[in-house]
């Protein structure tokens, strides 16, 4: 069979694959130290599942308008005016099929064959692929770990050419924890607007960031809409990842076009899970500041876990659920190389020490591990003692 170029262009989420191998190996009854998952372990709130049963019970079974209910286009720039500081419109705002559904509305309609999209590394695993999708080229700009991950406005100024037309900021970032600042974000969106490019703001993990760090949106800034587009989700700030609820939000002419390609695509997203997001965008907050206190336990156990492993460095990630380890001193030709690559590395682990997380390759990372630490304390202890083992093990027998 004869595919298009444009499937040939694009690669299977890693993220996908790590989750079903691991999924194949607990269906044969291995117990799987889980770090692969990129999604909360909490429970979707009361409040929210009690919203989606009252729609199902009232029989909001239907469709709706394409770019979702209007209640929800009102609440979703409210709850961002509210929460970041922003001043969107229920017309500057289109409702999609979770947050990765909005980041290929916006490249599908502004990115075209030949443009260039800025981006930084380590980058979401989703990003450069939907960029190749769209016919277009992914500048990659690396960061750097002493830096906390998070981007600079001088590397992104030496990457812009005559054919760049957007860059794309991911803050907090999956899969370091990168944190851009707001005084940093704002010299990115001057030099956006100095070159006369889109900046998209991917703010899935907005409401997870820990001190100093608080939430922070770039189209808070002064004079920021004519170039800002924003996307989001309600997937991890409410537990809702299953739910598929994302956002657009931006100019109105960038919102038609988008409303106009989910005409023909997905329709409407899921009428229940939009009033679930209803529920989510205009009641309570009180769900979010327990699950980052958990988070931030979490946070300071694994990453001390991993600094304590033999050759192993791993920066405090400034957000999000993500430890972003360096095991490079276990690849290569090094002393205690053990895999050519982390991909080889990231097998041997879950084979060996049954231990499931992502390669750095998957997010223009090598040399490092993604470990989401969405998981139990105990998974947690129980995943670092495995992984102490192995490395130990490797390293005494270098």
């Amino acid at each position: 069979m004869q595919f298009t170029n444009r499937i040939n262009r694009i690669q299977v989420s890693a993220t996908a694959a790590v989750i079903s191998a691991a999924e194949q190996l607990k269906a044969k009854g291995v117990d799987i130290a889980d770090f692969g998952p990129g999604e909360p372990d909490f429970p979707t709130p009361e409040h929210i599942k009690k919203a989606a049963i009252k729609a199902i019970e009232e029989n909001r079974s239907k469709y709706t308008p394409t770019g979702g209910i209007s209640p929800l286009r009102e609440a979703i720039p409210a709850w961002h005016k509210r929460e970041l500081g922003s001043d969107f419109t229920a017309k500057e705002c289109a409702v999609s099929v979770g947050g990765k559904h909005a980041i290929f509305n916006v490249i599908s309609v502004l990115i075209d064959h030949g443009d260039e999209v800025v981006l930084p590394a380590p980058y979401w695993v989703s990003f450069p692929d939907i960029i190749k999708y769209a016919g277009a080229t992914p500048v990659i700009v690396p960061t750097r770990p002493e830096d906390g991950f998070a981007a600079k406005a001088s590397d992104i100024e030496r990457a812009i050419t005559s054919k760049t037309k957007m860059v794309l900021i991911n803050s907090p970032s999956n899969p370091s924890g990168g944190v851009v600042s707001p005084d940093e974000y704002e010299k990115i969106l001057a030099l956006c607007k100095k070159h006369n490019l889109y900046l998209m703001g991917d703010e899935c993990y907005s409401h997870f960031v820990y001190e100093p760090h608080k939430p922070f949106s770039i189209a808070s800034a002064k004079n920021a809409k004519d170039n800002v587009i924003i996307v989001g989700s309600v997937s991890k700030t409410f537990a809702m990842t299953g739910w598929r609820i994302g956002y657009t939000l931006g100019p109105e002419a960038l919102i038609q076009a988008i409303i106009k390609v989910q005409s023909q695509s997905t329709s409407n997203p899921t009428s229940i899970a939009q009033y679930a997001a209803l529920e989510a965008m205009t009641g309570t907050m009180d769900t979010v500041p327990p699950m980052l206190a958990e988070y931030k336990k979490r946070r300071e156990r694994i990453v001390n876990g991993l600094r304590a492993i033999p050759g192993v460095t791993c920066e405090w990630p400034g957000g999000a659920f993500y430890a972003f380890p360096n095991v490079s001193a276990y690849l290569g030709e090094g002393k205690h190389a053990i895999a050519k690559s982390c991909t080889d590395l990231s097998k041997l682990l879950l084979e060996k020490a049954h231990v499931a997380l992502v390669p750095g390759e998957a997010f223009g990372a090598p040399g490092f591990l993604r470990l989401s630490y969405a998981t139990s304390i105990e998974r947690i202890d129980e995943g670092l003692r495995r992984l102490e083992k192995f490395f130990s093990r490797a390293e005494a027998a270098s």
